[in-house]
C-alpha cells in the first residue's frame, strides 16, 4: 500500500469538485461563445481568434507538472484554491481588457489558474477514494466539465446576445470567486492536517516520464483532447458562420450537444463501477470504455466532415456520448496508475501532454479554414487525431493497475 490509511472524502468535497469543474469550464469557454461579436467588434481574423483560444493552453500546458508538483508540496486543497483565485480575476478582467493584447494576456493568465483543477483533483481522489469509486466520483465531477460548456454556451450565449459580452465576463469571474467561499470552509481542517499518511515520497517526475504507460496515457489524453477542444473552441463560429445558425440557435444547439456529454460522462461512471464490482478487471473495463469512446468519437467527426447539415448535426450531437465515454474513463486511468504517491504528479505530466492539443487545435483550425474557407478538412484531421487513442489506451499500455514506484 502507498499509505498507511486510507480517509474518505465525503460527498460535500467530491459534489464541490464537481461544481469547480463546472465553473472551470464555463470560464475557459467563454471566449468561445463571445467569439462572434468579440472578432466582428475588434475586427479580428480567424488566425488571431484561434490565437486568441490556443493562449489559454499555452499557459494551463506548462503549469501542470507545477501544479502537480505544488499539490504535493502544499496539498491539493490549497493549490486549488490558488488556482480557482487567479482564474476567477483572470475571467472577470477580461470583460474589461482594450484589445488583441489584453485579451491575449488575460487568456495566458486564465490557463495557468485553470492548470490546478485536475492534478489537485487526481491527488485527492486517488489517495482519498477506493479504486471501486473512481468510476463514479470522476463522473460526478465529469457532469461539471461536460455542463460547463453547456451552461456557458446557453446562458452566457443568451446573456450576450441582450447585455454583450464585456459584463457576462465580468459575471462569471465574480461568481468563480465565490466558489472559494464554501471551499475554503468545507477543506479548512482537511487541508491544514491531512489525514492520510503516505508510505514514501512521491515519484519523481523522470521516474514518471520513464514509464511506457505515461506515453500511453498521454497520446490517448491529447487524441482525446483535440476533438474535444476544436468542438469547444469552434463550435460556435462553425454554427454561426459556416451553418448559419444564430446566436441563440448555436446556445440552444451547443447546449444539448454538452448536455448529452454530461449524461453520458455519469452513465459510464456508474456502469464502470458496477461492472468492476461485478468483478471484472480495472484493465478490460477502463480498455472497453476508451477504446469504443475514441472509435466512436472518430467516426463522428468523420460524419462532420462529410455530411450535410442535417447530418452533421447529428455527428456532433452523437459525439456528445463518446466524449462522455472517454471523460469519465481517462482520468481514473490515470489516478489507477499513478497511485495514492504518485497521482498528483502523474496527472500533471499526462494533463500536460495531452493538453498540447489545445495548442494546437485552435490554431490548427483557425489556419485551415482561413486556407480552404470550410470547415471540412478540420473536422477530418479530428477524426484521425481522435483514432490513434486506440493505440495508447488499447497497446501502449498494458494493464491498468498501480505502478511500483519501488522498480529500478
Amino acid at each position: 500500500m502507498d499509505m498507511a490509511r486510507r480517509q474518505s472524502i465525503g460527498f460535500g468535497v467530491v459534489a464541490l469538485l464537481a461544481i469547480g469543474m463546472l465553473i472551470n469550464y464555463i470560464d475557459r469557454g467563454s471566449l468561445s461563445t463571445a467569439a462572434p461579436l468579440i472578432k466582428d467588434q475588434l475586427h479580428l481574423t480567424n488566425t488571431q481568434v484561434g490565437l486568441l483560444l490556443s493562449a489559454f493552453f499555452w499557459a494551463y500546458t506548462p503549469f501542470q507538472p507545477i501544479a502537480g508538483w505544488l499539490a504535493e508540496r502544499i496539498n491539493p486543497y490549497r493549490t486549488l484554491a490558488i488556482g480557482a483565485a487567479l482564474w476567477s480575476f483572470a475571467t472577470a478582467m477580461m470583460g474589461l481588457a482594450g484589445g488583441f493584447a489584453s485579451l491575449f494576456v488575460l487568456r495566458l493568465l486564465l490557463g495557468a489558474g485553470e492548470s490546478a483543477t485536475f492534478p489537485c483533483n487526481a491527488k485527492l481522489l486517488a489517495r482519498d477514494l477506493a479504486p471501486a469509486r473512481l468510476g463514479s466520483a470522476n463522473g460526478m465531477i465529469g457532469i461539471g466539465l461536460a455542463l460547463g460548456p453547456a451552461v456557458g454556451t446557453f446562458a452566457g450565449g443568451m446573456l450576450m446576445a441582450v447585455h454583450g459580452w464585456r459584463p457576462v465576463f465580468v459575471l462569471f469571474g465574480l461568481i468563480s470567486a465565490v466558489w472559494l467561499v464554501p471551499w475554503l470552509i468545507v477543506t479548512r481542517r482537511v487541508g491544514a492536517n491531512p489525514a492520510v499518511i503516505e508510505a514514501g515520497p512521491a515519484p519523481s517526475y523522470r521516474a514518471i516520464l520513464g514509464r511506457r504507460e505515461c506515453w500511453g496515457a498521454s497520446l490517448g489524453h491529447f487524441s482525446h483532447n483535440y476533438s474535444v477542444y476544436f468542438i469547444l473552441t469552434w463550435l460556435p463560429l462553425y454554427l454561426v458562420n459556416a451553418r448559419g445558425f444564430t446566436l441563440r440557435e448555436m446556445s440552444e444547439l451547443g447546449a444539448i450537444l454538452y448536455l448529452i456529454n454530461a449524461i453520458s460522462v455519469q452513465l459510464s461512471g456508474l456502469i464502470a463501477d458496477f461492472w468492476m464490482a461485478r468483478g471484472a478487471s480495472s484493465t478490460l473495463v477502463r480498455k472497453s470504455f476508451t477504446v469504443a469512446g475514441h472509435t466512436g468519437a472518430a467516426s463522428c467527426m468523420l460524419i462532420c466532415a462529410v455530411g450535410g447539415p442535417i447530418l452533421s448535426m447529428v455527428g456532433l450531437l452523437a459525439a456528445g456520448l463518446f466524449f462522455g465515454m472517454n471523460s469519465a474513463t481517462i482520468f481514473p486511468i490515470g489516478q489507477t496508475l499513478g497511485g495514492a504517491r504518485g497521482a498528483g504528479k502523474w496527472m500533471g505530466v499526462q494533463n500536460c501532454l495531452g493538453n498540447l492539443a489545445g495548442v494546437i487545435a485552435p490554431v490548427a483550425t483557425g489556419y485551415v479554414v482561413d486556407r480552404t474557407g470550410q470547415f471540412g478538412l478540420a473536422f477530418a484531421i479530428a477524426a484521425a487525431v481522435s483514432l490513434a487513442g486506440v493505440l495508447g489506451w488499447g497497446l501502449i499500455i498494458r494493464r491498468v493497475e498501480p505502478l511500483d514506484w519501488a522498480e529500478r
